[in-house]
């Protein structure tokens, strides 16, 4: 039972590590990595058995707890963040769930971003508020806000950068030096980004948050999360969770994950470029109010965008349509989504299709009009997942939309 990791030169690209780190080849030689459906592993005999579900020797027991597929792709998303370790959870939100219950109790402070994701947003600051863990909401982008916050139970600063949908982008370096000045950790989500384009811990995140289910995988296949992180964090504390509560990433999502990260690079730099051209396309139309995208120059952290990500947008981008009230604004919203005949109507992102959503209704929906306003998510916001559909054909099909909302009114 091999739980060796294929040898490989040192100092190798990210480009090379996502396609050759996993575990050994098995007895057959296989050149794509096996894909392991097992529930439950056969051991040699009691002794070793004893030892390996101890802990005290490595070797695969339930499935539950450990898989050779999950563990080849937990080992390629370390290398390619940079981290000593990672662990894999059946969703983001489940990798999130498993992040606070390792490291928060009852009476600890979290310190997190007013624009994250909403259901981040609920689960912190809502679920486990039922459990004694209060959380403050901060800008995304105000360090002073982040350190006004600060208390002596604080624990976990958690950042998403850039953010879901505004593409807000904060400091991660600053904020990294404000948790370890009070004994905290900070935690990054990286979906946006990934390590494609962005390693937080270059920066001093101690943590890095993944849902798998978008640009991991890529084609909008399976769901999967992931943290990466220090082993002594994802082996001591995040391993026991796993196994206790059972967030477990299946197999197969495992395996079709790990062969999407073949393919990360090349595409983030295709889709980052294609979101870019959109972006700027869009910024030129009259029906469009306000773009958000961190590759246009007009965008208020472009400068910190293109340090932190490898000089690309990534590509998720936004954009404001122009609207009297909040009905109206909503409507023409709805009319521009409603015209597209290409482009995927659609809440998830990630994928090689162009996706596009209104967050007023479906990321952000289950907030409060409070909530929402005070992230900054207007009735006339659409999110536009660019994939590795045509630039042109994208263009023709938002006009389909943006030309008739003059006649909307």
């Amino acid at each position: 039972m091999n739980v060796s990791e294929r040898k490989l030169p040192d100092n190798l690209h990210r480009d090379t590590l996502a396609v050759r780190v996993a575990l050994d080849r098995s007895q057959h030689g296989e050149n794509s990595e096996a894909l392991y459906l097992s529930s439950g592993f056969v051991q040699p005999d009691a002794e070793t058995s004893a030892r390996r579900f101890s802990g005290t020797e490595e070797g695969f027991t339930y499935g539950r707890t450990s898989n050779p597929t999950v563990t080849s792709f937990e080992r390629r998303l370390a290398a390619m963040e940079g981290t000593e370790a990672a662990i894999g959870a059946s969703t983001g939100m489940g990798a999130i769930l498993m992040m606070c219950m390792g490291l928060l109790k009852a009476g600890d402070h979290v310190v997190c971003s007013r624009s994250m994701f909403g259901s981040t947003i609920a689960l912190i600051g809502r679920e486990f508020g039922k459990f004694g863990v209060e959380t403050t909401f901060v800008s995304q982008t105000d360090v002073a806000e982040w350190k006004a916050a600060l208390r002596p139970t604080t624990k976990l600063l958690f950042a998403e950068t850039p953010t879901n949908p505004l593409t807000e982008v904060c400091d991660i370096a600053a904020l990294a030096d404000l948790a370890h000045g009070v004994g905290a950790l900070l935690a990054v989500d990286n979906c946006f980004c990934s390590p494609a384009l962005q390693r937080p811990t270059e920066f001093g995140a101690d943590l890095v948050m993944h849902s798998g289910t978008k640009y991991l995988d890529g084609q909008g296949r399976v769901m999967a999360g992931a943290l990466c992180g220090p082993k002594k964090l994802i082996v001591d504390v995040f391993g026991p969770v796993v196994r206790t509560a059972g967030m477990t990433l299946a197999p197969f999502n495992a395996w079709v994950v790990l062969k999407g990260l073949e393919t990360l690079g090349i595409r983030m730099q295709a889709q980052s470029a294609n979101a870019l051209a959109v972006a700027k396309w869009l910024e030129q139309q009259p029906q469009v109010a306000r773009v958000y995208y961190p590759g246009l120059e007009s965008h208020p952290q472009h400068d910190l965008a293109m340090r932190q990500q490898s000089g690309l947008g990534g590509a998720v981008l936004s954009f404001d349509l122009r609207g009297d009230d909040v009905a109206t604004a909503r409507k023409n919203a709805f009319h521009v989504i409603d015209s597209t005949q290409v482009i995927s109507i659609a809440t998830n992102l990630g994928d090689t299709k162009t996706i596009i959503s209104h967050p007023g209704t479906t990321s952000h929906g289950r907030l409060s009009e409070e909530q929402r306003q005070a992230a900054g998510i207007s009735q006339g916001l659409i999110r536009l997942a660019v994939g590795l559909d045509h630039i042109d054909d994208i263009k023709a099909d938002l006009s389909r939309g943006l030309g008739g909302l003059d006649t909307l009114a």
